[in-house]
């Protein structure tokens, strides 16, 4: 077992899904949605989660899928921005850039976890958002759980100070700089341009301003033999950063989208397929949000608790 790559995961299936209005001058990755009707889109998104959820299962991923039917949540479908778990029983809640999305925070989803998972503590960093602080989960970070380093493109999502006082409790070194695309348009999240699974890591290097820190990034990042593969912007544009590993039945697989998956060259597909299984699933209208299949999945990195004799999960 991988202590990078969860065998359980949260999803979020919404069922009033439309690209957030509040957030679409600010993520280069979002698209309108003019020409489909609001009923159509939310459809297509909710059997998008559903279809994400059954290609998960049938690797032998748990998956706790819970229902949105809020139609004030139109980014719900994203639930790693606002809640991580950690090895050792903790949690942590993010506060969030956007008014919209502070109460796509459930407590429904952490009594969920408490009951099913062994949970020590949970600490609540939304409190930030009145000193207009914010960090957006494992979007605005990238962590490296084996390797304790939080990888973060610097923006509004991922406030220094804030990532300084997540790592300060969950004991990751911070590596902070800043990242921008090829219009120099600064990384919306950090998920988009990045993803560190067991034996490689994938990283859009071209988007890291500072030659200096790019060199510290790589150094840091193949550490331990880790392989690099080095992502293009228009990659980056296909969401091939936006990927998660997880660990299945028959080994480690990576989720992504199709749309990720086919922007791959066959060198990148190989080093992947070295290490784990390739596994796309297609989500074009979540991603009209500006995300795709790793901003889809939280990742559950706690220990089941023992299911009493005659009693079901």
């Amino acid at each position: 077992m991988s202590v990078q790559a969860p065998s359980a995961v949260v999803l979020v299936r919404p069922h009033t899904f439309m690209p957030n209005p509040t957030t679409a001058a600010d993520n280069a990755f979002q698209l309108p949605a003019h020409s489909v009707d609001r009923e159509t889109l939310a459809d297509s998104a909710r059997d998008e989660v559903t279809g994400l959820a059954e290609a998960l299962e049938t690797a032998g991923i748990t998956v706790h899928v819970f229902e949105d039917y809020d139609d004030t949540r139109p980014d719900s479908v994203f639930p790693n921005n606002w809640l991580s778990t950690h090895a050792g029983g903790h949690i942590a809640m993010f506060p969030m850039y956007a008014p919209n999305r502070r109460h796509e925070r459930r407590t429904d989803i952490l009594d969920f976890l408490k009951t099913h998972y062994r949970v020590q503590e949970v600490i609540d960093y939304s409190g930030l958002e009145m000193d207009r602080v914010f960090l957006e989960g494992t979007g605005a970070m990238v962590l490296d759980h084996g390797g304790r380093v939080a990888y973060a493109a610097r923006s509004r999502w991922a406030d220094p100070v804030a990532l300084e006082r997540f790592c300060t409790n969950f004991g990751y070194e911070p590596m902070l700089f800043d990242a921008a695309d090829a219009a120099g348009t600064a990384v919306y999240h950090t998920n988009v341009m990045m993803s560190v699974a067991t034996d490689f890591a994938m990283v859009g290097l071209d988007t890291i301003q500072s030659a200096d820190r790019r060199r510290e990034v790589v150094q840091r990042l193949s550490g331990g033999g880790r392989k690099i593969i080095e992502l293009s912007h228009e990659q980056i544009l296909n969401f091939a950063g936006n990927t998660i590993e997880l660990q299945g039945t028959d080994g480690r697989v990576l989720a992504l989208s199709g749309r990720a998956l086919k922007s791959l060259t066959d060198e990148q597909k190989n080093i992947i397929e070295s290490s784990c299984t390739l596994l796309p699933v297609d989500v074009p209208t979540i991603e009209l949000a500006g995300g795709s299949v790793r901003c889809m999945i939280a990742g559950i990195h706690l220990d089941r608790r023992p299911v009493p004799v005659g009693v079901g999960a």
